[in-house]
């Protein structure tokens, strides 16, 4: 029985291309499929983020991965797409939702060729409905979802998270969908089609948050609070503080215990309020307490009184964390005359993450290779290269056989 796993990734953006970075760090023969001139991710990288001269935005999802850069509307390449499918377990895609029924590679056109696959399509807002058309974007489905409006505080207003998260959570639903239909497959040789969506992927990472909301026992809105309260459902002192010399977080704490903890008669004072009731009250009294403090001060206060705290943290500091770098969550891999810091696989397996094995830097990087597996004569991928129909780099000069240099070597 075959066990491997070969995906072809159709995929730009983050959602798709994140979703099948995790599946080729696990070990999965990842091909990407895109233009000829490259994926959108190649082309664009904010911050102006590029590490001699390659997108960062693309160093951070595409780990792994081989290239083949192929232009799909030309006809000359569907016998050489027809190999790939032939051969191919999965389809992952997250185009919007009829692009690829247009170039003839949907759901139904696939499955009619190869009944064994699981198609694994990722929209912005669903395959279909009212509003499966719209641009799905991470910001856009942070906003639809609520999760911005659940963000922030009275006087900052509904905040956006700093980082995609949407996105990035919907790329570990899609991979974990992927591999519950491959396991479906090698157990019954059925394919599957997994559907997923950033607007769900939005409301799925507030699961715990939208069942406490709907759930709750008083009428108005529970989401106003003032700058130190962390979520609109937790008891104070949960959130965010100010010291004199940094900020910090507290989680849930005994209010007794953080009292102590502070040597402070107003916390005692407060030890029996309803700390969710009055959780502006509570945490105003806690910011009080804490404002003029350094942080190494209360850093050894709380850690002798068993407080659960950490201190905010730039990026910077980040990547000098002692405990960041126990765990190896950042790697060096080369790029040109320099290094790109990824960032690593998030899980290990029996001990080790997975490594930065390969990274298509360029598209059509690997075309060759990949086309030569599938089964096509070298002289056909020549002729494909030549039409420009498929992209690839010059292969290496011959060796040669001049009897001098064989004489100097």
């Amino acid at each position: 029985m075959k066990l491997s796993m070969r995906v072809l990734s159709f995929c730009h953006y983050l959602q798709g291309p994140a979703a099948t970075q995790y599946l080729a760090d696990m070990g999965a023969d990842v091909v990407k499929i895109e233009p000829i001139r490259g994926a959108f991710e190649r082309h664009w990288s904010g911050g102006d983020s590029w590490v001699d001269g390659v997108s960062a935005f693309m160093l951070s999802a595409n780990r792994n991965k081989r290239s083949l850069a192929i232009d799909l509307k030309d006809p000359r390449s569907r016998p050489v797409m027809d190999r790939l499918i032939d051969g191919a377990d999965v389809i992952v895609e997250n185009f919007r939702p009829g692009v690829l029924d247009r170039l003839g590679y949907g759901w139904e056109a696939v499955r009619a060729r190869r009944p064994s696959i699981v198609y694994a399509s990722a929209t912005g807002l669903g395959p279909d409905g009212p509003d499966a058309n719209r641009p799905g974007q991470d910001l856009l489905m942070q906003a639809r979802s609520g999760l911005v409006a659940a963000t922030g505080s009275a006087d900052a207003g509904p905040t956006i998270v700093g980082a995609a998260v949407v996105d990035q959570h919907g790329a570990a639903l899609l991979a974990m969908g992927v591999l519950a239909a491959f396991v479906r497959r090698l157990q019954t040789g059925e394919g599957t089609r997994v559907e997923a969506s950033l607007f769900q992927a939005g409301i799925d990472l507030q699961a715990e948050a939208l069942t406490k909301y709907f759930a709750r026992g008083v009428d108005g809105d529970p989401m106003t609070r003032g700058e130190n309260v962390g979520s609109w459902y937790h008891h104070a002192p949960y959130g965010r503080y100010r010291l004199r010399d940094c900020a910090i977080v507290l989680s849930m704490n005994d209010p007794a215990r953080l009292a102590e903890a502070l040597d402070s008669d107003a916390l005692r004072a407060l030890v029996d309020i309803d700390r969710y009731a009055e959780r502006e009250r509570y945490a105003a009294a806690v910011a009080q307490a804490l404002l003029p403090r350094a942080w190494r001060e209360v850093a050894a206060a709380f850690d002798r009184h068993g407080v659960w705290y950490e201190r905010v943290q730039s990026y910077d500091e980040l990547a000098e964390d002692p405990q960041a770098r126990h765990l190896g969550v950042f790697v060096d891999y080369p790029v040109g005359e320099t290094r790109a810091r990824l960032v690593s696989h998030p899980l290990r397996y029996d001990g080790e993450a997975p490594a930065a094995r390969r990274m298509p830097l360029s598209p059509g990087c690997d075309s060759r290779a990949v086309l030569e597996e599938a089964g096509v004569p070298r002289d056909e991928i020549d002729a494909l290269i030549d039409a420009g129909v498929v992209a690839a780099p010059a292969p290496p000069p011959a060796p040669s056989h001049d009897s001098s240099q064989e004489l100097e070597r």
